[in-house]
């Protein structure tokens, strides 16, 4: 005679519920994480390509010499009424 498989619990079903969905909710956010991540290095490819043609361009163009220093003149003293 041949048994017929157990009915699973009420508890055993919304366990399986339960990891079902965690895996769904799992997959969906490590999908977002890629997408984030992709979006990151895209930023940073794009600031790099930025900052080097900024480097090129103040290379190929000094920057002018500062004006000297002058010295503070000294305070005047006040008059005394």
């Amino acid at each position: 005679m041949a048994k017929t498989p157990p009915t699973p619990s009420p508890g055993s079903l919304a366990r399986a519920d339960r990891q079902r969905l965690a895996a769904e909710e799992g997959a969906r956010v490590m999908a977002e994480v890629e997408r984030d991540k992709i979006a990151v290095r895209k930023n940073m490819e794009r600031l790099r390509a930025l900052r080097e043609a900024r480097d090129a361009e103040a290379a190929n163009h000094p920057a002018p010499k500062p004006l000297p220093a002058t010295e503070p003149k000294p305070a005047r003293r006040a008059k005394r009424p």
